[in-house]
């Protein structure tokens, strides 16, 4: 009993400082994920009032969490839309694998670290934070914006390499060998195909089989189901994650609108605990020696990822203003940076890599939307309208047509 009681109280108290830190973190304009991630530092290993008696608990709430963040992305789109990104996008995507993921792998490996670290900082550096980008999008008032579609492009096909990354990141991290491994991603690429066949084809009827004039029986069938099939998938080696991803993209018309609402509110309690249980993991007192590689790391891949947004932007036709708009946006990294870094948590791999992926995290989600507002002060605007004027007084005149 009074086990239960303390829980009770460590979970309360948890959630309202949550809640609080989140109230702050908009108020300031900032995204309340490294709020969470500090929350997390300051009450786990080390922290300042070590959490004991709800620890296991915040660690189921964190599994739900990455498990509704995924079919919350998966939701937003349907199975068309994403091939078609997948279509038009792919140079872009194949862009940013080789800017983003590369110098993450090579960091590690200058840090001595073996090649299972190397896969899992790839990972961490390579994809940027839908969650975040998709808030300071809607902030700035940039939604219907010409590089906005680039940029939701973008984060597409990073959703959807994650299909195929955690797959081989599990196996790896398992060292479950070369065979297992192919195995592992064999079994994710025919589940993935499949689910997408069966999307497009009979998206319709899946959906109406759950009916949205019930909302209770709604909220529960696809909760149910995306739990269900999270831990099929896991059962499989194909990522807990993944499998609710899509779920996600298997719902369409009302039903995902509706869920989407519905889900909302349980998607933000869980994901701000899954958060808060990464900040757990990681011991305060092992983040001084890892800062100055987590900034320089950090400086480097904003650096490339600001590259990635401008190519794509300009293959788009993009001009100059949009392009630096597109690349400063895609600048943070977030959830799925922390899920990658957990996972190699969970292995027992390079003990330095959670707080080097918590700094870095931290670092490129605060400086990230700071980045991002940088496009609309003025004296960004003349700055490059000047670089494009001198574009145009350097450009040849076209021949006459004499």
């Amino acid at each position: 009993m009074h086990h239960t009681t303390v829980l009770l109280i460590e979970i309360g108290a948890l959630l309202f400082g949550l809640g609080m830190l989140g109230r702050a973190g908009r108020r300031f304009g900032l995204s309340p994920i490294p709020l969470y991630l500090l929350a997390g530092l300051a009450f786990g290993q080390g922290g300042l009032i070590p959490l004991s008696a709800s620890e296991e608990f915040i660690g189921i709430g964190a599994q739900i969490g990455v498990i509704l963040l995924l079919v919350m992305l998966g939701l937003e789109y349907s199975a068309d839309e994403l091939v078609g990104n997948l279509r038009s996008a792919a140079p872009a995507g194949v862009f940013d694998m080789l800017l983003n993921a590369v110098p993450g792998a090579l960091f590690a490996l200058l840090l001595g670290w073996d090649v299972k670290a190397a896969l899992v900082l790839a990972g961490i550096t390579w994809v940027s934070s839908s969650g975040v980008i998709a808030k300071v999008l809607g902030d700035l008032g940039r939604l219907g914006n010409r590089e906005t579609p680039v940029i939701l492009s973008v984060l597409v096909i990073e959703d959807l390499a994650m299909a195929f990354y955690l797959p081989i990141a599990t196996a790896v991290l398992a060292g479950v060998g070369l065979i297992g491994g192919l195995s592992t991603l064999g079994v994710a690429v025919v589940t993935v195909i499949a689910v997408l066949v069966v999307a497009i084809r009979y998206s319709g009827p899946i959906s109406r089989f759950m009916s949205v004039k019930d909302p209770e029986a709604l909220l529960l069938s696809v909760l149910g189901l995306t739990l269900f099939v999270a831990g099929v998938a896991a059962e499989l080696k194909v990522s807990e994650a993944v499998g609710a991803f899509l779920v996600g993209i298997a719902l369409s018309g009302p039903v995902a609108h509706h869920a989407t609402e519905m889900l909302s509110p349980l998607r933000d309690l869980f994901a701000a605990v899954f958060f808060v249980f990464f900040g757990l993991s990681t011991d305060p007192a092992d983040m001084p020696p890892v800062l100055l590689p987590a900034l320089g790391l950090a400086v480097l891949t904003m650096l490339t990822k600001i590259a990635t947004g401008y190519l794509a932007a300009r293959r788009a036709g993009i001009a100059l203003p949009g392009r630096l708009r597109a690349g400063l946006a895609l600048t943070p990294r977030g959830e799925f940076s922390v899920v990658i870094a957990g996972l190699a948590v969970g292995s027992g791999v390079e003990p330095r890599l959670a707080p080097l992926a918590t700094a870095y995290v931290l670092i490129t989600v605060i400086s990230g939307p700071m980045l991002a507002r940088l496009a609309d002060y003025t004296w960004f605007k003349n700055l490059v309208r000047r670089r494009m004027a001198a574009q145009r007084s350097t450009a040849k005149p076209l021949p006459s047509a004499e």
